[in-house]
């Protein structure tokens, strides 16, 4: 790792850097190799920058910077009990009775319930007319998929009810447990509308059988008489009025008495089993001896049974030819001479077998589809007819006509709910005695079952039945009679009574099932607005859950159709049975250690193709209804996300994120970010108090505000003690970042660390943070306040050396001073101006934090200002001219002004500052020496101080003009050789040409001098302009560190600059000295920063992670 870092130190931004093995972009801004020997030759050795003359040699100046623009290139080189204590914390629920002993095996407690779901009213109302519509073989296929997608999720969810105990809420647990409280939620509420439409779709069939088929007299919009859409609109009118009578009626019973609906659910499955029974009966009967079931045809045209009472034309009786009731029906009077229909005379009527039995062949012709446009006439196969394909029909309203347009999707549609059902026994895993034995075998079974049921009755339906008759959806050519109870032995009857009975059961259990459903959703207490829905009765009955069902119902009642609900239902049913496919797949595939199902015949091919299966089914059926039910579960799922509890249900989804999670930093570990790529990964140090709570809240203002970078934030923080004595208290201060951070709306990460001294504990969080290649790049720290008292010496100790480790680690550094007066997220500028003051080119860091800035509303109404510092050999204009080109390719909008400092007298006032300075480092030097050490350091300086004084001002004048005279260039210290020669220069400057400047493309200077160079050569290396300064030189100030003087110097002539400039900024931004190599000059340097922002309200000071982070390509 340590050696990775170095890498990218040593190469960033070089054309030969190496960082992954993969071609970087070339920088001529950070450690370029591009620049001329001319540009390297020159010498920053001038006061005015004398306090950034270290970081040259890494950060080049701006007027350097802007002349190499133009060479620049971008060439490509190189559990349970959790649950229950989250249960414990929302609020008691309602307390449940416990099952002592719960005896239902498989037979009574898993297949039994799915029967009696899953045969229902298609069966019985659409299962004849879909065979006779789509043909044996196409309505074959369309059950084939059905029943084969119900029995994949059938092995799903097997798999998932055996992986622990299933409390009550069924397929809605399973999937919330198993991919979480958003995907639990979404499905959870379509599951809900799903079972809550099928009881509106029950309703619907028990009217239809009882207004058609029981008492059609019953009618309240009579349809006699009515022909076309006024006759569909009363029957519909007539659904709708009874629909929504059963409707109340049924609410109340399960009001009053859901324990009789339990009692009843025994009659209802005995009502369908006799039923399905009768219907085979029926076709061995056909078999041995076919009923005798006339159908009369006109031509080929099917005819109503209420427009004849024989099928003949005319009659003999006593040797006299007398016409019928069909006769009347086609002819304009009952005489033989009458005038008639074109096709009722030149075609025949003949009478056929509607039943012809199983042995006669039928099938052949019923093999393939037949579909109609609505309004289009039944016509039988095999016979011939005599009519004018350009005549349009008459008398249409004496024929069978279609009600619908039909083709393949709408069967699939209309035919899916009658294989729903299938979580029955999964709803009743608390009261079964082997829930993960019996959910398995009863499931699996029961879909078996009722496949071959529904199979063997296409095919039955096709074998026995004539086409004409199948495709008549009321059995209007069959004197009204329900199509499949023609086939039913002993008695029609049977099968009309059965069907009724059986949807009246399948309705009031609907009605029962979903406002429990919802209950359970609500209680769970994952979507707020439904938790009102959660309540009930004393004895815990869900009467607002059962009010909501009722109306969301009444919709379904409204649609009034059979046909159009079916459709709306299999939507919802087919979304869920997705989701639990996926949960399936996803629990397999991740292998987490808690999967471990009883039942083993499962895998995870299976259950993706199930859930492929269920998508495609939706959009067969309906695309435009797949969408909205798509939609729906989408929004749920937001909203959820968004403003939904938060869960921890151990669910796969967060599976799915530890996968990806791993895989992305695995990915991150290839190497550095492209520079179009680098964001500030904030690394945020805090302080906390006594009482745990963090002192400085505005650095989390400041991060939100930069949150556009859309990067990793960590706030961090440390308590002093040891690990196993201040756990507790560590615990504390991080549920105060946490609070803090939802506070300021930051997202991110706290980290709380544990260290006998802060200091350590400070650089431990800059060594560890983040993981693997996601580690910030970036550090905030605040500035330290009252840094100059003594209590507070080891804060602003540890704060340089928080620079200096954000230095060797190539770490971004971001110190605001003035924290407090920093605004709040609530507080918005209206006008004002960010100022950022680019002295030397660190990576662009000065470009781009105002950028990100400007991005928040704090600080969205503000302007940019950039500055630029140019020396005496500066073009000035041509350095504006570069920049505002530079920031037009930067896409970055700001004002440009170039500040020319030329060299000046280097004032008394400077020496006098430096002065103070100095002794005051003295002094606090003392304060960490021994008590006789001490003594002794007082007196030497208490001698210097006297003999400073006897001295006269001219032998000072002398001494100076005589040292300055005798000293040569090659004698000058250490100090001063370093920064005249560059680690880069490929040919060293002349030691003999102090004119001569180079530029500082490399190398460290340092703040301390030579400690064995005398005091006169320290003078010496001073600039020559400055040495008029000398004559009139006090005696306390002869004995100075001219470097200092100079840095002195350049902060109090840059701070008076940024103060003419930018005193009503409201943000100033600004290079950071870099801190002193050693320890010595720490005061020193905290004086130097502290000149440098003096009378400047808000100050950012910056230093870049040695690297680009903003680039003017795309």
């Amino acid at each position: 790792m340590l050696n990775n870092m170095t890498d990218c130190e040593e190469g960033e931004g070089g054309p030969n850097s190496q960082g992954d093995g993969n071609p970087k972009e070339s920088s001529p801004f950070i450690n370029s190799s591009a620049a001329s020997d001319v540009e390297k030759s020159q010498q920053y050795d001038g006061k005015n920058m004398a306090l950034f003359e270290e970081e040259m040699d890494t950060s080049p100046m701006v007027s350097s910077l802007l002349s190499s623009l133009a060479n620049y290139s971008n060439l490509p080189t190189g559990s349970k009990e959790h649950e229950e204590a989250e249960n414990n914390e929302e609020g008691a629920r309602p307390s449940k009775k416990p099952v002592t002993a719960p005896q239902l095996g498989t037979l009574m407690g898993v297949y039994l319930p799915c029967i009696q779901n899953i045969f229902g009213v298609i069966l019985f109302l659409r299962m004849t007319w879909m065979v006779g519509i789509g043909g044996v073989f196409g309505s074959f296929i369309i059950v084939f998929m059905c029943c084969s997608t119900t029995m994949l999720t059938a092995i799903s969810m097997s798999a998932i009810a055996t992986n622990g105990v299933v409390p009550a809420g069924g397929s809605y647990y399973m999937i919330s447990r198993s991919l979480g409280p958003e995907f639990g939620g979404a499905v959870g509420i379509c599951f809900y509308l799903g079972t809550t439409f099928a009881g509106a779709m029950y309703i619907l069939g028990c009217i239809e059988i009882l207004l058609i088929y029981i008492i059609p007299q019953a009618a309240i919009f009579k349809i006699e008489g009515l022909e076309g859409p006024e006759a569909e609109l009363a029957l519909l009118n007539n659904m709708r009025v009874y629909g929504t009578i059963v409707l109340s009626f049924m609410a109340l019973v399960v009001f009053v008495g859901v324990k009789y609906v339990n009692k009843l659910a025994l009659v209802f499955l005995a009502c369908v089993i006799l039923s399905i029974l009768a219907v085979y009966a029926g076709v061995i009967k056909t078999a041995i001896d076919p009923p005798v079931f006339p159908v009369c045809i006109l031509g080929n045209r099917t005819l109503l049974s209420k427009s004849y009472d024989v099928c003949a034309k005319v009659i003999e009786i006593d040797n006299d030819t007398v016409t019928t009731k069909l006769w009347r029906s086609f002819c304009d009077s009952d005489s033989l001479n009458a005038t008639c229909d074109e096709y009722f005379i030149n075609n025949n009527v003949t009478e056929i077998q509607g039943i012809p039995g199983v042995t006669s062949g039928i099938l052949a012709e019923n093999l393939f589809g037949n579909y109609l446009e609505k309004g289009m006439l039944l016509e039988k196969r095999g016979i011939a007819s005599d009519a004018d394909p350009d005549s349009p029909v008459t008398n249409s309203n004496r024929y069978v006509l279609a009600d619908i347009t039909s083709f393949f999707t709408l069967l699939v549609g209309i035919y899916f709910p009658s294989v729903t059902g299938i979580m029955a026994g999964s709803n009743r895993s608390g009261d079964l005695r082997d829930a993960q034995k019996s959910i398995p075998i009863g499931t699996i079974a029961a879909i078996t079952t009722t496949s071959t049921v529904y199979m063997s009755c296409v095919v039955l339906f096709g074998a026995c039945i004539e086409g004409v008759v199948l495709r008549d959806k009321f059995g209007e050519g069959v004197n009204g009679n329900l199509v499949i109870g023609t086939l039913a032995w002993p008695s029609p009857w049977v099968i009309v009574f059965g069907s009724f009975f059986s949807t009246c059961g399948a309705g009031l259990q609907s009605l029962t099932g979903a406002p429990r459903l919802l209950q359970a959703i609500s209680r769970d207490g994952i979507i707020p607005f439904l938790r009102v829905f959660g309540h009930g009765k004393a004895n815990g009955e869900p009467t607002w859950a059962l009010l909501l069902t009722a109306c969301i119902c009444e919709i379904g009642i409204i649609i009034a159709s059979l046909d159009a609900v079916a459709p709306i239902l299999s939507m919802f049913f087919l979304m869920c049975y997705m989701f639990v496919n996926l949960a399936c797949a996803l629990q397999t595939l991740l292998r987490t250690p808690n999967w471990r199902p009883r039942f083993k015949f499962y895998h995870w091919a299976l259950s993706f193709l199930g859930m492929s299966l269920c998508l495609s089914l939706m959009f067969i059926c309906s695309w435009y209804y797949a969408i909205v039910a798509m939609g729906i579960a989408t929004c749920i799922y937001k909203y959820i996300e968004f403003c939904g509890a938060e869960k921890e249900w151990g669910d796969g989804i967060r599976g799915i994120s530890l996968s990806a999670a791993r895989f992305a930093l695995m990915r991150l570990e290839e190497g550095p970010p492209h520079t179009k790529n680098w964001r500030p990964q904030i690394l945020v140090l805090v302080s906390v108090d006594a009482e745990q709570n963090v002192e400085q809240p505005r650095l989390l203002s400041l991060t939100n505000q930069l949150k556009a970078g859309k990067g990793l934030t960590i706030v961090g923080t440390s308590v002093q003690g040891t690990f196993l004595d201040n756990y507790t208290e560590a615990q504390r201060a991080d549920q105060s970042l946490r609070k803090l951070m939802e506070t300021e709306k930051v997202k991110g990460f706290s980290q709380v660390v544990i260290s006998s001294n802060l200091r350590d504990a400070t650089s431990h969080l800059i060594q560890v943070g983040g993981l693997g290649g996601l580690k910030h790049n970036t550090v905030m720290v605040s500035w330290p306040r009252n840094w100059k008292q003594p209590e507070y010496h080891q804060q602003f100790r540890n704060f340089i050396e928080v620079v200096r480790e954000t230095t060797v680690a190539s770490l971004a550094l971001l110190v605001p001073k003035n924290i407090s007066s920093y605004p709040s997220n609530g507080e918005r500028f209206t006008e004002g101006h960010i100022d950022v003051w680019w002295i030397v080119h660190d990576g662009g860091m000065l470009m781009l934090l105002p950028f990100l800035l400007r991005q928040h509303k704090v600080w969205r109404k503000c302007k940019m200002r950039i500055f630029t510092v140019a020396e005496l050999d500066d073009n000035s204009i041509q350095m504006k001219k570069d920049l505002i080109t530079f920031l037009y390719h930067l896409r970055i909008d700001a004002a440009v002004e170039v500040v020319e400092m030329h060299d000046s007298d280097i004032s008394a006032y400077t020496y006098e500052k430096t002065l103070v300075m100095e002794q005051r480092s003295q002094i606090l030097k003392q304060m960490h020496l021994t008590k006789n050490e001490m003594e002794r350091e007082i007196q030497s300086i208490t001698d210097s101080s006297r003999g400073s004084i006897r001295r006269k001002n001219s032998s000072a004048v002398r001494s100076l003009h005589s040292a300055d005279e005798g000293a040569s260039v090659a004698e000058r210290p250490e100090e001063e050789v370093q920064l005249i020669h560059s680690k880069n220069t490929s040919i060293p400057a002349s030691p003999t040409s102090p004119t001569s400047p180079v530029a500082p493309a490399g190398g460290a200077a340092t703040w301390t001098d030579n400690k064995g160079a005398d005091k006169g050569k320290n003078l010496t290396a001073a600039n020559v302009e400055a040495g008029k300064d000398l004559f009139n030189m006090k005696p306390e100030w002869e004995n100075l560190n001219q470097t200092d003087v100079r840095r002195m110097h350049t902060a109090m002539r840059l701070n008076e600059v940024i103060l003419k400039k930018s005193r009503e900024a409201k943000l100033v931004l600004l290079n950071m000295p870099g801190p002193p190599k050693n320890r010595v000059g720490n005061e020193n340097y905290m004086e130097f920063l502290e000149v440098l922002t003096e009378g400047l309200n808000r100050v950012l000071l910056v230093r870049g992670g040695g690297r680009e982070v903003i680039t003017i390509y795309s």
